[in-house]
């Protein structure tokens, strides 16, 4: 005879463990400490089983006997209801890892080792902010094109169409490890290739002009801000390595006997040697000195155990007024890049060479970092030579301007800030100046919003 949901309230539990049958194969197991389990018995292939339907008094008597019904329904079709059940765990666990956020987190793990701390920091608050808040729950097996297009597009609305470019590229990547993690059939975001709106080609500002680059490293040969932003200032167009190169150059790494700065490029991970010219090894042999308790060449002056921030010597080139317009960190990769090849004539592959650019032979292989090293570093001396000979005019006519007692400097506002002035009349004013610079936090809290990576 069939249970009652007042039989099954008032079933008191006992010294063990007793059943309340039901019908169906369906009944209420009761354990001593007072618990009511609903228990379905069946057989399948000539064995008795039993599966758990849930708890009394959450799933109650009607609730229990339409989950009898389903599960009857199922040894009908021939499907064993237990087994069935597990299948079901298992897909929810798989799903569970399969997640677009779980996936896009691994795949970060296996390339974070690799990157470059500030590029990761990038991608990571990128996938944070822009993409797991709608892709991240969904199964990356199970995502389509449109739901991609969607995430990225609501980017795109903000008038950030090169982060959408990027978040959409991102996606690709993930999907992609998706596919060859066995996790995706294929990488849907290649369907949406055009889908967005084009990013408009912009170029990081880079003086060409001899004359014009004499007035900036005149400007930063008398920069007044903290003595290691001045000599990093000075030792960029010099080096002419990628603005994160220079932030993160380790002294570990520099052989000042022998004049050669040797490290991993950042964007080939290859090694590069850059031969050091006799001005460079000036600014090295004064600054070490100063830096040498830390491991970086130059340290960020909150902590030695950091380097400077990636704003730091572009907000030096700001303080001096050089516009971002008029030059940028990374220009100076193009201004050595157009002048040695253009005015000193050095042949373009010793240039790519020294650029840390994929630079390949006849045959297709990569040539080692050591390829033409002697031309180099002729051409790294020469270069040097080159820049103090750009200097020099501009520099006689400020010591000119400094001896003439007709000539009057800049008038300055209170507290020391000068109004704004040209590049030409900062570098007269600067070389008037001979007071000496105290090392200060400005270069840091005064960093533009701009990127040098």
């Amino acid at each position: 005879m069939p249970i009652s949901d007042m039989t099954i309230r008032n079933a008191k539990p006992r010294e063990k463990i007793y059943r309340l049958y039901d019908r169906d194969g369906l009944y209420l197991e009761v354990s001593p400490n007072g618990g009511k389990w609903w228990r379905f018995k069946y057989r399948f292939a000539k064995k008795e089983k039993r599966i758990s339907l849930g708890v009394f008094p959450e799933v109650d008597l009607k609730t229990a006997r339409e989950k009898t019904f389903k599960t009857r329904a199922m040894l009908a079709n021939g499907i064993d209801p237990g087994d069935h059940r597990k299948v079901a765990a298992a897909t929810r666990d798989l799903e569970a890892t399969n997640t677009f956020e779980h996936v896009a987190r691994e795949w970060l793990a296996k390339k974070m080792p690799v990157w470059v701390p500030s590029h990761s920091i990038r991608i990571v608050e990128r996938l944070e902010k822009d993409v797991f808040p709608w892709l991240g729950h969904k199964v990356v097996d199970k995502i389509t094109a449109p739901e991609i297009l969607s995430t990225v597009r609501r980017i795109e609305s903000r008038g950030a169409i090169e982060t959408a470019h990027r978040a959409l590229s991102n996606c690709g990547q993930v999907l992609r490890y998706a596919v060859a993690t066995g996790r995706a059939a294929n990488d849907v975001s290649r369907d949406l290739r055009g889908a967005l709106q084009p990013v408009k080609p912009t170029h990081l500002a880079a003086v060409t002009d001899p004359k014009e680059l004499g007035r900036v490293l005149n400007a930063i040969y008398e920069y007044q801000g903290s003595f290691i932003v001045r000599s990093a200032l000075r030792l960029a167009p010099l080096f002419f390595v990628r603005p994160g190169e220079l932030r993160n150059a380790k002294w570990a790494d520099f052989d000042l006997a022998n004049a050669e700065w040797r490290f991993v490029a950042s964007k080939t991970k290859t090694p590069h040697i850059v031969p050091l010219a006799k001005q460079s090894l000036s600014i090295l042999k004064e600054l070490k000195p100063h830096t040498r308790k830390s491991e970086y060449v130059f340290p960020n002056p909150r902590s030695i155990k950091r380097p400077l921030s990636n704003n730091a010597v572009l907000a030096g080139l700001r303080r001096m007024g050089i516009d971002k317009t008029e030059m940028s960190g990374h220009g100076f990769r193009a201004t050595a890049r157009t002048m040695l090849d253009e005015v000193l004539g050095f042949r373009p592959d010793f240039i790519e060479h020294q650029l840390a650019h994929a630079v390949r032979d006849p045959n297709g292989r990569a040539y080692n970092r050591t390829a033409h090293l002697a031309e180099r570093k002729k051409m790294m001396q020469a270069w040097a030579d080159y820049l103090d000979q750009l200097r020099q005019p501009v520099k006689q006519r400020a010591e000119s301007h400094r001896h003439d007692p007709r000539s009057t400097r800049p008038p300055r506002r209170k507290h020391g800030h000068r109004p704004s002035a040209s590049v030409w009349e900062i570098s007269q004013d600067l070389f008037a100046d001979t007071t000496v610079p105290n090392q200060s936090l400005d270069d840091e809290q005064a960093a533009p919003i701009e990127t040098a990576q």
